[in-house]
C-alpha cells in the first residue's frame, strides 16, 4: 500500500512539474499568461495535497494535519484579500513582500533541518547552508526593497560600500564553509551566520535607488527561486526543486535582460551601490526652453494625425488612469487614428509593470510594441503621447556621456514628428536628473493629473 502511495506521490509530483513549464512559457505572452498562471497554480495545488496525504519518511505519514489546514486556510485568505485588493502602483511593492516571504520560507526551513542532520552528510549540509543563506538574504533585502518602493527607506550609500559588500559575502561563505565541516551544529555560528546574512541583505539593497529596482526586484526573485530549490533537493522533493530551479534560472535570465535594458553589468548589480562608482553627471548645456500646449491644441494634433503612439510610465499608475488612457485609444480610433503602444522593459517599479497596467484596462495585446519594434515606427509617427514616463525617454542616455543613465537603451520619442508630455510638474523622475527631452523644439508639455487630463482630452476629442 505504501509503495503504492509512493508511486502516485511521484506521479503527482511530475504532473504539478509539468504544470510549472507549461504554465511559465505561457507567461512569455501576454494573451496567454492569465492561463499559464491558472495551469500552474492549480499544479501547485496538486503537489501541496498529495504531499500533505500521500507523503510518508519511514512509514510516517505528514502529522498536524489540522494545523497545516489552518495555516494553508490563513494563508489562502490573506493572499487571495492582498491580490484584489492591491493597487497598480502599489502592485511592485507586494511581489516585494510576497518574495520576501518566500526566502524567509527557506531560511527556516534551513535552521530546522541543521539540527536533524548528521555531519557526515556533507552533500545535505551544503544544500541547506545553501537555502539559508540565499534565502536569508532575500528576506532581508526583499524587506528593504518593499520599505523603499513604499517610501519608508530612503537611498543610502556608505563608505567603500562595495568592497563593504564583498567582504561580508567573504565571510558569510568562510563561516558557511565552517558550518558545514563542523563535526556538530554551533548555534553561536549558526545564528552569527543568519545575523550577517541579514545585513549583506539590507548594504545590498539600500544603496540602490532610481530606476535601478526593477533590477533589483528581478534577482531577488531568482535567489528566492534558487532557495527553494535547495530545499527541494533536501527533501528529495521533485515539485519543489522543479519550481525553485524554474524561478531560479527565469528570475536570473530576467535579471540580465533588465541588467541590459538599464547599461547594468551582473557584477555590479551582484556587488550592489550601482551608483556610488559611476560619474557625476553633468547637465547638457541645451539651453532650450520648455513650452505648453493647450488641451484643446493637443486634441487636435492628435485627432488630425495618421498615427499617434503612446508611452506610459509610473505616472500613468500613480493617477490610475490606464482606463482613460484606453478611452483616449478608442476615442482617436473612431476618427481613423492608428494608435499603438510603445513599452519600455524597465518602466514603471518591476519587470512588466506596465503590461499588467494596460491589461488590467483590456487593452489589446496586439497594440502593445517592445523597444526595439516602438522605435524603429517613431520616425513614421506624427504624435507620441508621453503618459508619466520619464528616464526610460531622455535622450541624455545617448547624448550625455557623464549622465548616470549614458549607454541606457531608451524609447527614441526624439524621432518622432511631435512629443506631447503628461507631467505634473517639473520634477525630475525616478533616476533624479534631468530630461533633455523637455527642452527639445518638437516637445510641448502638457501639465495636470494624466487621469483628469486624459478625461478631458477624450471629451475634447469627441467635440471635434
Amino acid at each position: 500500500m505504501e509503495t503504492i502511495s509512493q508511486d502516485v506521490l511521484a506521479g503527482a509530483y511530475l504532473i504539478a512539474s509539468v504544470s510549472y513549464i507549461l504554465g511559465l512559457k505561457m507567461l512569455g505572452k501576454p494573451d496567454t499568461a492569465r492561463r499559464g498562471n491558472t495551469i500552474a497554480a492549480i499544479g501547485m495545488t496538486i503537489a501541496i495535497f498529495a504531499t500533505i496525504f500521500l507523503y510518508s519518511e519511514n512509514g510516517n505519514p505528514v502529522g498536524n494535519k489540522i494545523f497545516i489546514f489552518v495555516a494553508l486556510i490563513i494563508g489562502t485568505g490573506i493572499g487571495v484579500r492582498a491580490a484584489r485588493t492591491v493597487q497598480m502602483t502599489q502592485m511592485p511593492e507586494m511581489v516585494s513582500l510576497f518574495n520576501g516571504m518566500g526566502g524567509l520560507c527557506a531560511a527556516l526551513i534551513g535552521i530546522i533541518e541543521i539540527y536533524h542532520t548528521q555531519s557526515t552528510e556533507k552533500t545535505k549540509l551544503l544544500a541547506i547552508c545553501a537555502g539559508l543563506v540565499i534565502g536569508t538574504i532575500s528576506f532581508s533585502g526583499s524587506m528593504i526593497a518593499w520599505g523603499k518602493l513604499t517610501g519608508r527607506f530612503s537611498d543610502k550609500i556608505f563608505p567603500m560600500q562595495q568592497f563593504l559588500n564583498l567582504g561580508l559575502m567573504t565571510i558569510i561563505l568562510v563561516m558557511a564553509g565552517a558550518i558545514i565541516f563542523s563535526p556538530i551544529v554551533n548555534p553561536v555560528m549558526l545564528y552569527m551566520e543568519l545575523l550577517l546574512c541579514v545585513g549583506y541583505g539590507i548594504l545590498f539593497v539600500l544603496p540602490i535607488g532610481g530606476a535601478d529596482m526593477p533590477v533589483v526586484i528581478s534577482l531577488l526573485n531568482s535567489f528566492t527561486g534558487v532557495a527553494a530549490a535547495c530545499a527541494g533537493f533536501l527533501y528529495n522533493n521533485m515539485a519543489m526543486l522543479t519550481g525553485g530551479i524554474l524561478v531560479g534560472s527565469a528570475g536570473t535570465i530576467l535579471t540580465i535582460l533588465m541588467c541590459k535594458a538599464m547599461n547594468r553589468s551582473l557584477t555590479n548589480v551582484l556587488i550592489g551601490a550601482f551608483k556610488a562608482s559611476g560619474p557625476k553627471e553633468v547637465e547638457s548645456d541645451s539651453g532650450g526652453h520648455i513650452k505648453e500646449v493647450s488641451l484643446s491644441d493637443a486634441a487636435v494634433m492628435m485627432s488630425y494625425a495618421k498615427k499617434v503612439m503612446i508611452v506610459p510610465g509610473y505616472g500613468l499608475a500613480v493617477a490610475q488612469a490606464q482606463h482613460s488612457c484606453h478611452e483616449l485609444e478608442k476615442a482617436l480610433e473612431e476618427k481613423g487614428v492608428e494608435v499603438r503602444y510603445a513599452i519600455h522593459p524597465v518602466a514603471g517599479r518591476m519587470p512588466g509593470h506596465m503590461n499588467v497596467l494596460l491589461a488590467e484596462a483590456d487593452v489589446s495585446y496586439s497594440k502593445l510594441l517592445e523597444m526595439d519594434e516602438a522605435n524603429s515606427e517613431f520616425a513614421t509617427t506624427d504624435v507620441v503621447m508621453i503618459l508619466g514616463a520619464n528616464d526610460v525617454v531622455n535622450p541624455a542616455a545617448k547624448n550625455n556621456k557623464l549622465s548616470p543613465i549614458y549607454g541606457m537603451p531608451i524609447l527614441e520619442v526624439d524621432h518622432a514628428h511631435a512629443v506631447i508630455v503628461n507631467k505634473r510638474s517639473m520634477n525630475a523622475g525616478y533616476a533624479g536628473i534631468k530630461n533633455e527631452l523637455f527642452y527639445e523644439p518638437q516637445t510641448s508639455m502638457l501639465f495636470g493629473d494624466a487621469k483628469k487630463v486624459l478625461q478631458q482630452l477624450v471629451s475634447e476629442i469627441k467635440a471635434n
